[in-house]
């Protein structure tokens, strides 16, 4: 293969700066800085004319309306998800293009390539298996899904009939899926009978059995994965290939209203109960699509990997929606990047020729760790483009990724958003810059923010704040949590007031405009790119006979980013030991998932507490972190900080 083309060169006059060549920003859809300045101008303006690219069933009578907690975008137009990500390209001649590429785990097992026109098929015939088991414009739909193709096609026939989606992460809990389907009043779960991780099947459907008793669910769906020999409950549970033989291979989008809802994905919050963040569909659609296409260069012919679980809303809008919107393919991999050796993701790149990679800062350091010989085994030349997601990146990380697997050639766009922005909000276009280690990057298009103090002011520049997103605000951004209006209004306009958003995440401002994200400064901890709150994993511990009360605060990690450590009182007449540590780390795995496993549990006498009964994490963490505590005249027990140094120093 020749020579790649260097798309980035270093900035001579600043450390660590680099910036888009002429031959990037030739290449790239924006590489003019004044869009920016064009574009808040004019915000609804902005969007508005970019919603023309996409497909409308009825255009929208006003582009933006504003009212507190209550805005909306496109008002009165029509449009569906599944039919700009698909119909719009088939009808357009472009049906044998490829759109998912499937690599499962298993090597010896043949990658799969699904054309749009197949992947239209398959949408089309199970949005009519969801009709024919009564599913209607608005029920909300369970998907309990491995990164299979299925997963895909659950979403998008869901979108196609008007049925909002919950997507659970499949290495969750029985009892977290349970509490999800159960707040969202799901009347159907699309599941399988497992997949492949490590060398091993996982028996998901299992759990999914266990998850469904005590909820609304009327029908399991279940996808063959492995060896189908999982228990199937007569009159309930039906296998996804017995009722797709005889479904019908047509089925016509459903014209959504703009402000229809158009999925539902629980993420944490400072309380232990997770929350139920909803999208509507034509503000959804329109920000997926253009950030996608903006901040990843997306071409026709491009082959793009993002490696998020569909389980996150980095799968539903950078796998799925905005990327199928683009009319690039879409590569998915079932297992795990370890397996069967570490170098599986650069065999990945090479054998597809990627040209785009999407991942995590946790991951990046997870390859740092095993070492560089393994991507230095394969030919990594035809990634264009380098991307990152779900925490800040580290400097060691950020040079390693750019060096050894972009070959010192290819832009890092470093994105900052959540799952209730819906999609991109911060980073840096790539072919305007700069890329710079550790800095997310300016406010994206048509998007206003910046980092307020306490009492909502502009901080200097330098200066460490509370990043907020202002007024007219994203068309992505959440219209509220499932059920609970009241802690929407709180959580998120309730320091600021309704026309600024609060995102709970620290940043720092530069010179150049762009943001620093310092990480979150509620109680929600960032572990290996997945929000979870302290809260649920101290409700999780309680419900362990043995403890008598708990509090749970994060530390760094050098590979995850953060970790939770608990400190644990037990009941009286039970001792410390490691058999009730690995008890207490089962109940967290069976109420929540491995992902939220304490890193450490620390068994102590006392936590400290201030005079109202409270427990003061701040001292807890700042122990753990080997910071100063600070004051500590307000606690009710004082003492008993002496006792948790000698605990932490010995771990209990």
């Amino acid at each position: 293969m020749s020579e790649p083309i260097k798309w980035v060169k270093k900035d001579p006059s600043r450390e660590n700066v680099y910036w888009p060549n002429d031959a990037m920003k030739k290449r790239a859809w924006i590489s003019d800085p004044a869009i920016y300045e064009k574009a808040l101008a004019d915000p609804v303006a902005f969007w508005a004319k970019h919603a023309e690219e996409l497909h409308w069933f009825k255009k929208w009578d006003k582009p933006y309306e504003f009212a507190p907690h209550a805005f909306k975008w496109f008002v009165g137009g029509k449009t569906n998800l599944s039919y700009n990500s698909l119909d719009r390209h088939v009808k357009a001649g472009h049906g044998d293009r490829v759109a998912l590429i499937w690599e499962p785990e298993p090597a010896a097992e043949k990658a799969q390539k699904i054309t749009y026109n197949e992947l239209l098929r398959r949408v089309s015939k199970f949005a009519n298996v969801l009709k024919s088991l009564g599913v209607r414009k608005g029920d909300r739909v369970g998907i309990y899904l491995p990164m299979i193709p299925e997963a895909v096609v659950a979403m998008q026939a869901c979108a196609r009939i008007g049925a909002p989606h919950s997507v659970v992460f499949s290495a969750f809990s029985p009892e977290s899926l349970r509490d999800r389907m159960v707040d969202a009043g799901a009347k159907v779960l699309i599941t399988a009978d497992g997949y492949w991780r490590r060398g091993k099947g996982i028996e998901l459907k299992k759990s999914a059995d266990v998850g469904v008793d005590g909820t609304k669910i009327e029908k399991v769906i279940v996808v063959r994965r492995l060896d189908g020999t999982c228990p199937m409950k007569a009159g309930r549970d039906v296998w996804y290939h017995d009722v797709m033989a005889t479904a019908k291979e047509e089925c016509a989008p459903e014209p959504m209203e703009s402000e229809d809802i158009s999925f539902i994905l629980y993420t944490s919050g400072s309380t232990a109960k997770p929350k139920g963040i909803f999208h509507t569909t034509g503000g959804y659609a329109v920000q997926s699509y253009l950030t996608a296409k903006w901040n990843f260069d997306l071409h026709e012919g491009d082959i793009y990997w993002c490696t998020a679980d569909v389980g996150w809303v980095t799968g539903h809008t950078y796998i799925n929606y905005g990327t199928l919107m683009n009319g690039v393919t879409s590569v998915i991999y079932e297992g795990s990047p370890d397996t069967p050796d570490f170098g599986r993701m650069w065999a990945i790149i090479e054998k597809h020729k990627i040209t785009q990679l999407y991942t995590a800062p946790t991951a990046i350091r997870m390859f740092v760790k095993w070492g560089n010989e393994w991507p230095e085994k394969h030919d990594l030349s035809s990634l264009r483009l380098l991307g990152t997601v779900g925490e800040p990146i580290n400097l060691d990380a950020w040079l390693w990724y750019f060096d050894k697997i972009g070959g010192g050639r290819c832009p890092i766009i470093d994105t900052w958003w959540q799952t209730e922005t819906g999609a991109n909000m911060v980073n840096n276009l790539p072919g305007i810059g700069p890329f710079i280690p550790t800095v997310a990057g300016r406010a994206f298009p048509g998007i206003q923010g910046d980092v307020l103090d306490a009492g909502g002011t502009p901080v200097a520049v330098g200066e460490g704040g509370y990043l907020s997103i202002y007024e007219p605000f994203p068309p992505a951004l959440t219209r509220g949590i499932w059920g609970d209006m009241e802690r929407f209004k709180a959580q998120y306009f309730g320091d600021y007031g309704p026309k600024r958003y609060y995102t709970s995440d620290g940043a720092r401002k530069d010179d150049m405009g762009n943001f620093r994200i310092t990480g979150r400064v509620d109680d929600v901890m960032n572990v290996a790119g997945h929000r979870l709150a302290t809260a649920e994993v101290e409700s999780a511990l309680a419900q362990n006979e043995k403890v008598s009360e708990v509090a749970v605060v994060s530390k760094p990690h050098d590979l995850k980013g953060e970790v939770p450590v608990a400190f644990v009182l037990l009941k009286a007449g039970m001792a410390p030991s490691d058999e009730t540590r690995k008890e207490l780390i089962k109940t967290v795995d069976q109420v929540i998932g491995p992902t939220a496993r304490p890193e450490e549990i620390i068994f102590v006498e006392d936590v400290p507490k201030t005079r109202s009964g409270k427990i003061m994490r701040r001292i807890l963490k700042a122990l753990v972190r080997g910071e100063p505590i600070g004051d500590t005249t307000t606690l009710m027990n004082p003492d008993s900080v002496n006792a948790l140094k000698k605990a932490v120093e010995h771990k209990g």
